[in-house]
């Protein structure tokens, strides 16, 4: 299944909703950046949950998503724009704890005691950043949390990933559900007894369910109307083009001095894992 991004409109206004299915994304990370099972739930729920929090951005806007927790999974760092592309890293991903329970990566365990800081960089003088304390590190509750305290959106946000035997990524996805100020309390009443009835998001996704299908699951009857059907992909702005123009602007002196100690220059992207070598022949048109 392609991975794909839905938003929309529930019950005549009364509530928004986001869904995505990022399988092959989440697997693209993994890949990338060779995370064992727990980053990898990890990482991947930071993904999806920053590709569904920036479904409402446009043009050239940014979110950005850190984690700091002090569990050994360190920082966890994603970006996501309006064209449906997320990049990020786990700062510690060969992570390896035992489970709290049959079946459960123990993702908070990893995370631990810490913040969740989201930075929206809408183009204006200044972003805008808000920060909570994490709730749980499970990612889910701490990015509900956030849009409760720094948004005033009360949400409930459902992230998964199912890890197979292999290690590799076999389904991820994402929802968030938010109502708003008017709702009623039967719908109210109904997304909670919905919401709590429904299976781990990324038990859905591996059943092969859309995101519109997870919706339905989701919502239980209620109307929904969507806006938006957009691809997600993991993608990141780093280009050797890039990376030489850095080492361009280090000067001559630097260039030679580094010549001199390595012979080459060996520049890692974080983001994507993607390595850039120059050798002496290519950096002699720098000097």
């Amino acid at each position: 299944m392609e991975d794909y991004l839905v938003r929309g409109i529930g019950e005549d206004g009364q509530f928004r909703v986001f869904a995505a299915v990022a399988t092959n994304l989440v697997e693209e990370a993994r890949r990338r950046h060779d995370t064992w099972p727990v980053a990898s739930a990890a990482l991947g729920r930071g993904l999806t949950a920053g590709l569904l929090l920036s479904a409402n951005l446009k043009g050239d806007d940014l979110l950005t998503m850190r984690i700091l927790g002090d569990g050994p999974l360190g920082a966890i760092i994603v970006t996501a724009n309006a064209a449906g592309e997320v990049r990020g890293y786990v700062q510690e991903p060969h992570v390896d704890l035992p489970p709290a329970q049959e079946g459960k990566l123990p993702v908070g365990a990893a995370v631990g005691k810490g913040f969740l800081h989201v930075t929206r960089d809408l183009g204006l003088k200044e972003p805008f950043t808000g920060s909570v304390e994490l709730v749980s590190g499970e990612i889910g509750e701490d990015v509900a949390q956030y849009l409760l305290t720094s948004e005033q959106t009360p949400s409930a946000v459902s992230l998964g990933v199912l890890v197979g035997p292999d290690a590799g990524v076999k389904a991820s996805g994402g929802l968030i559900i938010q109502l708003f100020p008017g709702a009623s309390e039967k719908i109210l009443s109904h997304l909670k007894k919905c919401l709590l009835d429904m299976p781990p998001v990324s038990s859905l996704v591996n059943l092969g369910m859309t995101p519109e299908e997870i919706v339905s699951r989701a919502v239980n009857g209620l109307n929904v109307r969507y806006l938006e059907k957009n691809p997600v992909r993991f993608a990141c702005k780093c280009s050797r083009e890039k990376v030489g123009d850095i080492l361009a602007a280090m000067g001559r002196k630097e260039i030679e001095k580094l010549l001199q100690e390595k012979g080459k220059v060996e520049v890692y992207c974080h983001f994507c894992g993607e390595e850039y070598i120059f050798d002496a022949p290519d950096l002699s048109v720098f000097i």
